[in-house]
């Protein structure tokens, strides 16, 4: 009687997160909402762009919304601050915060545990997958935005944030850096999605959590909050892309910005892994794990805020609101250097260069009746300049409405002839006046310039 080995065969090890990460994008594209949100990111910013920038009302309650008309490269900055405000926290709710959830929801953890026979791996595949949709989306809002206000207006050179006038060359190097920048506080945001995505199961609240982080952030930044705190929140990054549009460039804030939102990224991240692989993932009633959303989710974010706070105060100088008297007024006076220099240009007067103008300015706030610091709609300044061969000192006032986050938009006051009105009458014809009304920016952290 002979015997026969009957050979058994080795198991299959787990599938390579590759042939994962082309499942999940797979999944991804193939629902109708994504396919629209691409279509959306690469159609409806080059439309809208293009459609306000040919129009004589322009939204100028929107940094560079008022140089829509005069150069192409200002449609992607107002596209960018749409984005960071409103578009970016939807598009990872969307996308980050139900990549998980759509799994509780169709009850398919079984079959996906089955296939691919690593939790890790699993995860890994769908984070990934779920980034680069959010790539694609951003990348579609940026070159549409730039496309259709190439198309609309040209190619021409930029006001800069502190009215310092940029090269097409240089503007198109900045607002692609801009785009980059803002990546972070995404980065930052997905990773919340897909922390909430992990904790809530096919509860709607982990779809919502970015988008009400994103609101909660930004509610805060409007606030009179102290600068280390202001800085340690990551949608700070989302407002300090506007400092590479100064002379010199405004590199601090925006450094921190980004390195905080990396932080929150990986933070976030991290968490969502331990839980993920934590799961029971037989337990079929599993209805997301609420309970644990204090202890496992929360508590550890607002310690990492208040870290980072402490070591933005520690590291940096400035105190309290950071918007001081010292601060509104150079910054005013090199705004004003730089839009004077525009406006003899199009009347056609003999150039002459800042150091010339020796522009400076003294502000006051209530009327003195307050302290000249902190953000305020009653700021009042008087600016003062020289001209080459004559006497007399040229003066020009402003009111300045400073918010809290160091942005402030500057209207003019009189002369007539200087910032008096919104138009200026030049060879060419009637003109907008660059003096009349412009923005600007106070530093949080003066001692941070590149």
């Amino acid at each position: 009687m002979t015997s026969t080995a009957v050979e058994t065969p080795a198991a299959a090890g787990p599938v390579p997160v590759s042939r994962g990460y082309r499942f999940e994008l797979v999944k991804l594209f193939s629902t109708w909402r994504i396919r629209l949100l691409v279509l959306a990111c690469w159609i409806a910013p080059a439309l809208f762009v293009a459609a306000v920038s040919g129009q004589s009302s322009l939204p100028v309650d929107t940094l560079f919304g008022r140089w829509m008309n005069a150069t192409g490269w200002a449609g992607p900055l107002v596209m960018l601050g749409f984005a960071g405000t409103y578009a970016l926290p939807l598009l990872t709710s969307v996308v980050a915060g139900d990549v998980f959830a759509a799994e509780d929801r169709l009850g398919t953890w079984r079959h996906l545990l089955v296939a691919v026979r690593s939790a890790r791996r699993i995860f890994v595949a769908k984070a990934l997958a779920s980034l680069t949709v959010i790539l694609v989306l951003v990348a579609g809002m940026a070159v549409s935005s730039s496309a259709g206000g190439l198309l609309a207006v040209g190619n021409r050179a930029l006001v800069g944030f502190d009215g310092h006038l940029m090269t097409p060359g240089e503007a198109a190097a900045q607002v692609l850096l801009a785009w980059v920048c803002v990546l972070a506080p995404t980065l930052a945001l997905a990773a919340v999605g897909w922390l909430g995505s992990v904790l809530w199961g096919r509860s709607p609240m982990g779809l919502l959590l970015p988008a009400v982080v994103a609101l909660a952030m930004a509610l805060a930044q409007l606030l009179p909050l102290p600068v280390a705190l202001r800085l340690a929140l990551p949608s700070y990054a989302f407002i300090a892309w506007n400092g590479l549009f100064t002379d010199p460039v405004q590199l601090g804030p925006l450094l921190i910005g980004v390195g905080v939102g990396l932080a929150w990224a990986v933070v976030a991240a991290v968490l969502a892994y331990l839980l993920f692989v934590r799961r029971d993932f037989t337990n079929l009633a599993h209805d997301g794990s609420g309970r644990r959303v204090l202890t496992a989710g929360a508590l550890p974010l607002v310690a990492l805020l208040a870290v980072t706070a402490g070591i933005i105060a520690v590291a940096t100088p400035a105190t309290g609101s950071g918007i001081g008297q010292d601060k509104v007024q150079t910054s005013l006076a090199t705004a004003f250097g730089h839009l004077y220099r525009l406006q003899a240009g199009q009347l056609n007067r003999p150039d002459v260069t800042e150091a010339q103008l020796a522009a400076t300015a003294a502000c006051t706030k209530g009327d003195g009746l307050v302290a000249a610091d902190g953000p305020g709609n009653d700021w009042r300044c008087v600016v003062s300049w020289h001209l080459p061969g004559i006497a007399a000192t040229g003066q020009a006032i402003y009111q300045l409405d400073v918010t809290s986050d160091g942005r402030y938009v500057a209207d003019g006051d009189g002369p007539k002839e200087v910032n008096g009105y919104f138009q200026v009458r030049t060879p060419a014809g009637d003109q907008p006046n660059p003096l009349w009304q412009f923005d600007g920016n106070v530093e949080l952290l003066s001692s941070t310039k590149g």
